[in-house]
């Protein structure tokens, strides 16, 4: 006798309709949970669309608060000094979260949150419930494109979707902008055919048609170091990547892990994949970069315009002026320079930093005796900002002594700089003034990011060769870069001496001409990624032939603590009557 079947509503999952979402958002002294605490927690409960419940607090993180932090967040010592540690706030901000077979958590970054509260709980002796996780950022990668969002910022996505609350850096404020962008992103699911729980967790664990049907494509690369190229039918390179493991690597793109829709949309159009094997990974790397540059395949992003990266630099005239240029063919050592920047905003971000600090003119006109006698001051001049040489009301000389300055902070000593805008940025955030400060910071931490790339860059590019070794599993592998280009590359071979082996690649290494320009042989990226293989505390120098330097106080010495939050969105400054009373 045949038994039929009638499955139940339930068996078709939880509906996201009737899931309940905590969607939660942190603030913390800094990015990592292992030497950084929080500061504020804002959370969201939300079911069907209705919140059910905000939970909003202070934490006090038991050690001080960076400037920077305080000038990102506008969170200071005084706000959280009488606030609750967070072994207090624990029981209280689980039992609103709730049970993980009732609640699933959402953050945007979820990984960052997680690890915080994780580590808290576990530091205080706490369980750490297992809820389910939906990250909004991951989702975000699969569902959104490039031409609709630039990037998969919150400040990015909540404005796309059109969030009734700004994110501005504060927990609570972010946690509900999180909400909205979660709804939308919703809608963008249906489309998909997502309407349950189940389905939304597995969505990223999904395998695509073409994924499956051309892991053939992977067969037969073998695990070694080298470049990979996904061509079409046409034999275009449509992506070009790298890895010490190419045949793992390469499996990756046809398996679940990958996630990321342009790179799917690239595989469907994939016909086959060229291997190019290195003797090194350094070498694999640099070589992805030249092959980026040179066949700019349409789904790479980064490393395709490595020639039009914005520096900026002193004109050349009697009465110089900062000017944003792209490429680096007409900087000069002894002119003035900064670079290369993260695009043309921060570029210009420095400039008004420099301006800032010093007189210089700021109109573009070229001034000759002639035009000074027709010519009129521009409103710096009634501001104390520029002594107005276009009317000829500073000398040439006068005019140099500030130009010697700049050269000064630009080159050698860029601590001036870092102290009086650092105080200029204090002063902004205890005054609560939190957006002029953010104003600030970012033109200082652009200006020292450029300032920094640059000095780092050209006291490379000035040795003439230099040789490396690196130990590696159980061999030695090394490079021989000339003026900043990798020229070549090999490892150790047993019974075979070493020194014959460094020997043997200097003579056979490709010859370079300096031809005094600041990258006189390669790219700014190739420059930067050698440095980083260098500058490993396992990599040895066996050879050096010029002296590599950098000046004592230098742009390095304070870029570190820029960095911390370079990346950060500090655009979404609103509001400051609502954050002091918090």
């Amino acid at each position: 006798m045949t038994q039929h079947w009638q499955g139940t509503f339930d068996d078709l999952g939880r509906s996201l309709a009737t899931t309940t979402f905590v969607v939660v958002d942190l603030e913390t002294t800094g990015g990592s949970a292992d030497n950084c605490e929080i500061t504020e927690i804002g959370a969201v409960k939300v079911r069907g669309g209705e919140i059910l419940g905000e939970y909003k607090t202070f934490v006090n993180p038991g050690l001080p608060i960076p400037a920077f932090i305080t000038v990102l967040t506008g969170i200071t010592d005084a706000m959280v000094v009488d606030a609750p540690r967070i072994a207090e706030l624990l029981p209280g901000f689980l039992e609103f979260a709730g049970s993980p077979t009732d609640t699933v958590f959402v953050a945007h970054n979820a990984p960052f949150d997680l690890s915080f509260l994780k580590a808290a709980a576990k530091k205080h002796g706490y369980a750490w419930p297992k809820y389910p996780v939906v990250d909004t950022v991951r989702i975000a990668r699969q569902v959104m494109t490039k031409e609709e969002v630039p990037n998969n910022k919150l400040g990015s996505l909540a404005a796309f979707f059109g969030a009734e609350t700004t994110p501005n850096h504060r927990a609570l404020d972010d946690a509900k902008a999180t909400v909205d962008v979660l709804h939308g992103l919703f809608g963008r699911l249906g489309s998909f055919g997502i309407t349950t729980l189940e389905e939304l967790l597995n969505f990223s664990k999904q395998v695509s048609p073409a994924q499956h049907e051309k892991r053939h494509l992977a067969a037969n690369i073998p695990a070694i170091a080298g470049v990979y190229i996904f061509r079409n039918a046409k034999n275009e390179a449509l992506y070009i990547g790298t890895s010490k493991n190419l045949r793992s690597r390469v499996k990756s793109y046809f398996t679940a892990a990958e996630s990321r829709k342009r790179i799917k949309d690239m595989i469907a159009m994939a016909d086959h994949i060229d291997i190019i094997p290195c003797a090194t990974v350094i070498e694999a790397q640099v070589r992805e970069l030249r092959l980026i540059e040179e066949h700019q395949p349409r789904f790479n992003r980064r490393s395709r315009t490595q020639e039009k990266a914005v520096w900026i630099k002193l004109t050349q005239e009697q009465f110089p002026r900062l000017s944003a240029v792209r490429g680096h063919k007409t900087l000069l050592d002894d002119a003035g320079w900064a670079g290369p920047f993260h695009g043309n905003e921060a570029a210009h971000l420095a400039i008004d930093a420099i301006h800032e600090l010093l007189p210089l003119r700021q109109c573009t006109p070229r001034i000759t005796e002639r035009s000074m006698k027709t010519a009129s001051p521009c409103a710096l001049f009634d501001m104390n900002r520029c002594a107005a040489p276009c009317i000829g009301n500073q000398s040439p000389s006068s005019y140099q002594t500030i130009i010697s300055t700049l050269q000064h902070y630009l080159h050698n000593d860029s601590s001036p700089v870092v102290d009086q805008l650092t105080r200029r940025m204090q002063d902004l955030a205890t005054a609560e003034r939190f957006e002029d400060a953010a104003q600030v910071r970012n033109r200082l931490s652009a200006l020292i990011s450029g300032i920094s790339r640059g000095q780092r860059i050209r006291a490379f590019t000035q040795i003439g060769e230099i040789i490396t070794a690196h130990r590696r599993d159980d061999q030695w592998e090394f490079l021989c870069i000339r003026h900043g280009r990798l020229v070549g590359s090999a490892h150790s071979t047993p019974g075979v001496d070493v020194a014959q082996t460094i020997e043997s690649l200097s003579l056979t290494a490709e010859r370079i001409t300096d031809d005094g320009s600041i990258l006189p042989a390669s790219t700014y990226e190739e420059v930067e990624k050698i440095l980083g293989y260098i500058e490993n505390q396992e990599t040895r120098i066996v050879s050096i032939t010029d002296e590599w330097s950098l000046p004592v106080f230098s742009a390095a010495r304070s870029r570190g603590d820029f960095e911390k939050v370079e990346d950060q969105d500090v655009n979404f400054w609103v509001n400051r009557t609502q954050r002091s009373n918090n």
